[in-house]
């Protein structure tokens, strides 16, 4: 059991006894990935945000249920993921997420070149993934960014092994035809 997974047993039974500053150190811990979860399905910053927002409301009110059955981390995601794809289901048209606008560089000892860099990959990176399909760049954020495994993945989103393993590869192949669109012949330049 991993530190993370430890503290995150720790703030749920404190959670459960009644600590409110106990479940705000979940909400601190979880709500970066749980965002860029949510904005995968929803494309949308704002719609990413209320589900999100919804999805903690929703744990708090079921926290007594967990049972520690797989890692509160996979459990939250699952929330968080079902309650962007029923948002997802109640919007007729969402507009796509303004990547650049969220992008920051942390230079932190980086050169400035360097960081530049990182900043473009993040960047591109960011707008392939907001061209392809919500499942695939879902998939691939949890599979790539967040290194869950392909059981971890099953449990967060519900969808079968196959389903995971033919959208990692579908996914891939789309995100490299969505970079080659918005790069062209710099793509070897940037990565």
């Amino acid at each position: 059991m991993s530190r993370n997974e430890a503290l995150d047993i720790e703030l749920v039974k404190r959670s459960k006894d009644g600590d409110t500053s106990a479940f705000r150190d979940l909400v601190n811990a979880h709500k970066d990935v749980s965002l860029t979860l949510a904005s995968s399905v929803l494309k949308d910053t704002t719609l990413a945000e209320d589900a999100v927002q919804t999805a903690f409301i929703k744990v708090f009110e079921k926290l007594n249920t967990f049972k520690q059955d797989s890692k509160f981390s996979t459990w939250l995601y699952r929330i968080v993921i079902n309650t962007a794809y029923n948002l997802l289901k109640q919007q007729k048209n969402h507009v796509q997420m303004d990547v650049l606008s969220n992008l920051a560089i942390e230079t932190d000892g980086k050169s400035e070149t360097k960081a530049l860099k990182e900043q473009d990959q993040k960047k591109y990176i960011n707008l392939a993934l907001n061209n392809i399909k919500p499942d695939e760049a879902l998939i691939l954020r949890l599979f790539y960014l967040y290194e869950r495994t392909i059981v971890e993945i099953k449990e967060i989103t519900g969808f079968s092994k196959s389903k995971i393993k033919v959208d990692l590869h579908r996914g891939r192949k789309n995100m490299e035809l969505q970079l080659q669109k918005i790069l062209g012949n710099e793509i070897t330049q940037l990565l």
